[in-house]
């Protein structure tokens, strides 16, 4: 059949192929309230030390909760815990608390409230265990904690180095750095080193037996992220282990 009159036959083109847009990766970034509370909880409990120091001439709270290998032979078991909350000085918290500030919130985001809260405090014990183990004297301070939250992010980094890429390797550089001046630091006569190793080697173990594994899979809008340890059963195994075995050290070392 001919065209109509004044009207040339179209060419029938193909439908244009779409570019493949980019992938959409999307992870769960969780809400920083631990790291706050533990902050404002040791700042509250400072106030209380230096009201203490300048009412009674003593200072109470460090008097009946700081860290000692004798108290804890004693049965004063809760001065595994009570140290993190107790400082020395101004400038001991001052550093304490910034370290908490700027580590504990990006590991808190990562991890939720509740399982940093179980790092920061299985970290403080296997510290405190290891500073009575090894020292004969008072021991205080946020530091056993800091220095596991210190490992974790290591350990972290290092179990999800894919979706770090380049950064991988220089966020590794920087723990190790970071630990490895801190440990020098450590070397610092009234400075408890060992307290330091005990809460590394603590976050170090939690971070392996419960630190996120991050996996994908498909989502509505690209692809999704996802911690298949994001439960209470990985978190309890990790704090078991590491108290248990903080704790068995400690009363082997009373036999």
């Amino acid at each position: 059949m001919n065209a109509p009159p004044n009207q040339d036959p179209q060419p029938v083109s193909e439908p244009a192929q779409r570019e493949p847009g980019p992938i959409v990766l999307r992870w769960k970034s969780y809400p920083v309230r631990a790291t706050y509370g533990l902050m404002g909880g040791t700042i509250l409990v400072y106030i209380l030390q230096i009201l203490s120091e300048t009412l009674l001439g003593t200072d109470m709270p460090a008097l009946f909760g700081a860290n000692h290998p004798a108290l804890l032979a004693d049965g004063q078991i809760w001065r595994l815990v009570t140290p993190l909350f107790l400082h020395g000085s101004l400038m001991h918290i001052g550093f304490n608390m910034y370290a908490l500030l700027i580590l504990g919130r990006d590991m808190e985001s990562v991890l939720g409230w509740w399982r940093f809260l179980a790092l920061y405090l299985a970290a403080g014990v296997a510290g405190n265990v290891f500073s009575a183990l090894f020292t004969a004297s008072w021991s205080l301070g946020a530091s056993t904690a800091l220095f596991g939250i210190i490992a974790f992010e290591l350990v972290f980094v290092y179990l999800n180095r894919d979706f770090f890429g380049r950064r991988a390797d220089a966020l590794i550089r920087q723990a190790l750095g970071l630990a490895a001046l801190n440990f020098v630091i450590g070397l610092a006569p009234g400075i408890d080193n060992w307290g330091h190793l005990g809460g590394f080697l603590g976050g170090l173990l939690f971070a392996w037996l419960a630190g996120p594994r991050w996996q994908v899979r498909p989502s509505a809008d690209g692809l999704e992220v996802f911690d298949p340890r994001a439960s209470v059963q990985p978190t309890l195994l990790a704090v078991s282990l590491v108290v248990g075995i903080s704790l068995a050290l400690l009363i082997a070392s009373w036999s």
